[in-house]
């Protein structure tokens, strides 16, 4: 995951929430279209079910098994659908991605990349695929060919995904403390999803790392008048207020955080007084 890079960034939850996004669907989710012939798709003929290979139909029945049981958090067993999706079509490019994903969640770097490089051979160029290997590169501080990765997915103008590959670009860029290129990233990705409440929490700390009070104020009111606040969000607020000398802002925020949230680390950092954390 994306560590805490320094004073008045506090990740926790919202790198939690951040990680779950960044992890990217693949096809069987509806992920965007590569550019090459998808499953569904044919020489611009649509394919029946009664067009689809045997072994791939057994491959894919599988493979949604395993994605069901990823998306519950049942590991192991996904694991194991997924290996038997494999074992019924070793082509299938979607099981290989998904094994990747898995073995990130394990944090099984190795296994992951192998996995995601056996995807990428078999469908060259894939969007998603390539966040995923960015996502991954950037984990293990390979920024550069994290970069690299994210740069190419975003090259392809059929990728319908490309807000979440911003935001990863840009959270990578802020643990290479890239700093201005991260802000230009995580612009892009709130231009194009706005609600997103990651990007605009992300966005906010960047902000009030880099001085610019004014901006991070914007963000992280429109976040906390959200449904989406929480006690994070809620103290990168104290935090931003206080440094632009809105005293009753602040309180109204503490408050908050107070009768919401009174059990927090964030409500016990407040007491303390521990802004500068």
């Amino acid at each position: 995951m994306v560590g805490s890079t320094g004073r008045g960034l506090q990740y926790g939850h919202w790198v939690l929430m951040a990680c779950a996004a960044l992890a990217c669907c693949f096809a069987l989710g509806g992920c965007a279209a590569n550019g090459g012939t998808s499953a569904t798709e044919t020489a611009g003929e649509m394919v029946t079910p009664s067009d689809e290979p045997d072994a791939r139909r057994r491959a894919r029945i599988r493979l949604e098994l395993a994605s069901n049981y990823f998306e519950m958090g049942q590991t192991a067993v996904a694991l194991d659908e997924v290996k038997q999706s494999l074992v019924a079509d070793a082509t299938y490019a979607d099981a290989y991605n998904l094994r990747g994903l898995i073995y990130m969640r394990l944090n099984d770097f190795p296994q992951a990349e192998d996995s995601f490089r056996r995807a990428l051979a078999l469908r060259a160029g894939d969007p998603s695929i390539l966040h995923n290997v960015g996502w991954l590169l950037c984990q293990q501080k390979r920024y550069e060919q994290a970069d690299q990765s994210f740069t190419r997915a975003l090259s392809n103008p059929a990728y319908t995904s490309r807000s979440k590959t911003l935001m990863a670009k840009g959270l990578c860029q802020v643990s290479a403390e890239q700093y201005a290129e991260a802000e230009q990233s995580l612009a892009k990705a709130y231009e194009l999803d706005a609600a997103n409440p990651v990007v605009g929490y992300h966005m906010a700390a960047l902000l009030l790392r880099r001085g610019e009070l004014s901006r991070a104020q914007f963000y992280i009111r429109r976040l906390n008048n959200s449904e989406y606040a929480n006690a994070e969000s809620l103290w990168l607020g104290i935090k931003v207020e206080r440094a632009i000398g809105d005293i009753v802002a602040s309180r109204q925020l503490a408050d908050q955080l107070r009768k919401r949230f009174p059990d927090s680390r964030e409500w016990n950092a407040y007491e303390r007084g521990a802004f500068n954390e």
